[in-house]
């Protein structure tokens, strides 16, 4: 494959599609030894025309080398590019399964579509939101369990100030054996 270096014609902003294309190459270069434009008309569900039109737009935008008849590769831009919104798919589909319980063929496309939306600062912050709900132990499994009870079952504050009470009367106890504990260690430390 030639090697030029094409710079980018517009500075233009990219495209949704321009976006799942350079994904779609992304995450075919890292599977396969080589990325052609049949792998990426079966992968997106388009006719090799399609591709191959768009492919000559990337070429002409710099993201990626490309020759009629060849295989083609990312440029570092390009690599960037797919490498980003491959990172915001996983994000908004781990979330959209994990937090919210959404079927995962739903949640993929769901995701899909929001990865071209959503700011990488939005991203950051489902992401530190997915850290503290399995990190704090205010929050965890137990926190996502009544948040699905709750969609299902009745959205009633009176289903809400039972489970205030029982996470009170938990932490409650969970205090006194701890308490208990720390006790226990400062007799075996004097002794």
């Amino acid at each position: 494959m030639a090697n030029k270096k094409i710079e980018s014609v517009s500075k233009k902003p990219i495209t949704p599609t321009m976006e799942d294309y350079l994904e779609a190459i992304f995450n075919l270069g890292k599977e396969k030894r080589v990325v052609r434009v049949k792998d990426i008309s079966k992968r997106l569900g388009v006719k090799m025309p399609t591709v191959t039109n768009m492919l000559k737009t990337l070429s002409k935008r710099g993201f990626i080398d490309y020759e009629k008849y060849e295989y083609l590769e990312l440029t570092d831009e390009g690599t960037s590019v797919g490498k980003e919104i491959h990172r915001r798919h996983q994000v908004l589909r781990k979330f959209l399964t994990d937090i919210l319980n959404i079927d995962i063929a739903k949640a993929d496309g769901e995701a899909c579509k929001m990865e071209h939306a959503v700011s990488s600062a939005t991203l950051d912050r489902f992401i530190e939101f997915m850290v503290f709900i399995q990190e704090c132990p205010r929050a965890g499994d137990n926190w996502i369990r009544r948040f699905e009870a709750y969609r299902l079952h009745g959205k009633g504050q009176e289903k809400c100030l039972a489970h205030m009470k029982e996470f009170a009367d938990g932490f409650t106890e969970s205090m006194k054996i701890m308490g208990k504990k720390e006790e226990k260690d400062r007799g075996v430390k004097r002794g």
